[in-house]
């Protein structure tokens, strides 16, 4: 029989249902508790009516909210491209190769480093309050080498996305119709088994309107769902695919036409934004504001991966949103939980509500609003994964 725990002494409480406390979308209630019994939430409320329970934790008059939902990252590589950054940073040219270079690097990295650099990067999130996590292929290439890239990642977490179509493979740069139907035949059948989801970065210099439709097809066609990385670098045809096929985010969404922001509004498509790429790259911000507005479902997420935004923190991402993207410090916190959540489908994480999965994260701070106030403090002084306190 599982035991049960109460969290009391909460002083503001972040539910994400606004049925409770403040009514708000945070759903924020004061001077609070949450009770845990097993793996799940079975009571969130006032304090004072909290119910009897195994054990008893003071959160001592600091904020709860839950756990982080990173639903973008790529932590499945080999090497780092520190030279590359560096150069960036210095105004100096560079021409090592981008994600090329990642490429090379990981494919000469063995399942175990990869792993070991998937854990380490993980443990890293989780100290930082992420909970739950996304994480894509896309530095293979091969059919070995993406489909060995989502085996390792299965190991770790149910949310794996196929990515072969990051970009072209350099040994096919000169056939990318061949390539296409690589990714859409022999190695979507070695992968499919590894993965719920498939993306594929629509933009110039990578994969066009036709090419992507064409994969994330074949990728539904093997029961994997689309999400797609759509608008980073310029405008195109990326979000209103992801709109089209019923992904569930259209990721980066940095620079969108009235028509995009409308298509985003009037579908169950998210628009997840990773504002480590911006921060990392001097690239134009995302406007979040546009977004929500115009009624889009917004996620953060950090994007982590070692080219364009090596950051594991999503509360980095959360100042980052509220300082530059126009987002408010109840939305961007409303955006790296539940909007993350809704980012892959889930009803069950990014919310402190009976039935979800107990994933807390307690700060040093009296409310949530400190995630923005005290940026690159490390507020996070506790986690707890599934019930169980992971940090």
């Amino acid at each position: 029989m599982s035991s049960s725990t109460v969290i009391t002494n909460i002083a503001a409480l972040v539910t994400n249902d606004p049925s409770l406390g403040d009514h708000s979308p945070l759903g924020l209630v004061r001077d609070a508790a949450a009770a845990v019994e097993g793996d799940r939430v079975v009571w969130t409320g006032e304090s004072s009516k909290a119910p009897a329970t195994d054990n008893r934790v003071d959160a001592g008059g600091r904020a709860v909210l839950p756990g982080f939902v990173d639903s973008h990252s790529h932590l499945l590589f080999g090497g780092d491209r520190t030279e590359e950054f560096n150069a960036r940073m210095s105004g100096r040219p560079y021409s090592a190769g981008g994600i090329r270079t990642t490429v090379a690097a990981t494919r000469a990295a063995s399942d175990a480093e990869l792993e070991a650099g998937l854990v380490r990067y993980l443990a890293e999130a989780l100290r930082q309050g992420t909970t739950t996590f996304e994480t894509k292929s896309g530095y293979g290439l091969t059919t070995a080498d993406e489909s060995r890239a989502l085996r390792v990642a299965a190991r770790h977490t149910d949310e794996v996305t196929f990515l072969g179509a990051h970009i072209v493979a350099p040994e096919l740069a000169d056939d990318p119709a061949a390539y296409v139907g690589l990714v859409t035949g022999e190695m979507l059948d070695a992968c499919a088994p590894h993965a719920r989801w498939i993306d594929v970065f629509c933009e110039q210099g990578a994969f066009d309107g036709d090419q992507a439709r064409a994969i994330l097809t074949a990728g539904k066609a093997r029961g994997l769902h689309p999400r797609i990385h759509a608008n980073q670098l310029s405008q195109g045809p990326g979000v209103r695919l992801a709109v089209e096929l019923d992904a569930a985010s259209a990721d980066h969404c940095t620079h969108l036409t009235d028509a995009d922001v409308d298509a985003l509004a009037n579908s169950r498509t998210v628009a997840t934004l990773l504002p480590g790429a911006e921060f990392s790259t001097r690239a134009p911000w995302p406007d979040a504001r546009r977004l929500l507005d115009a009624g889009a479902t917004v996620a953060l997420s950090t994007d982590c991966n070692p080219g364009s935004s090596f950051t594991s923190s999503v509360p980095f991402c959360i100042a980052l949103a509220v300082r530059d993207m126009g987002m408010t410090p109840d939305e961007a916190v409303w955006s790296a939980t539940a909007g993350g959540a809704a980012a892959l489908r889930r009803d069950d994480v990014g919310r402190l509500t009976p039935g979800a999965y107990a994933d807390l994260t307690l700060l040093d701070a009296p409310s949530h609003v400190h995630l923005a106030y005290r940026p690159g403090v490390p507020l996070v002084a506790g986690v707890w994964r599934r019930g169980v306190r992971v940090h």
